[in-house]
């Protein structure tokens, strides 16, 4: 099985937030972060990477994903600082 990650970026701490899921190719938020991707997250200046979670499984990533997704703002904010209290962006530890 290929291991994949659900992701969260931020444009700064308690800042915009997008999340996303990917294969551990981390080409994409690299993408985000060089606002190579049009959309959101270009629009928003939304690349530093502030929450990352590894699963065994695309599907489980995608699931995951799509529970993060319907949380309320206060529930991600929440989630973030449990594992990052400082807002660090992580980018530099998966490259």
């Amino acid at each position: 099985m290929t291991q994949s990650f659900v992701y969260i970026l931020a444009s700064g701490r308690n800042g915009t937030l997008y999340r996303g899921h990917k294969r551990p190719n981390v080409r994409r938020v690299g993408e985000h972060k060089k606002r190579q991707v049009d959309g959101f997250t270009k629009k928003y200046k939304v690349d530093q990477l502030v929450y990352f979670e590894r699963h065994e499984a695309m599907r489980s990533a995608n699931t995951r994903e799509k529970q993060i997704k319907k949380w309320n703002r206060a529930w991600k904010v929440r989630l973030i600082e449990e594992e990052n209290p400082h807002w660090r962006d992580f980018w530099a530890d998966l490259i």
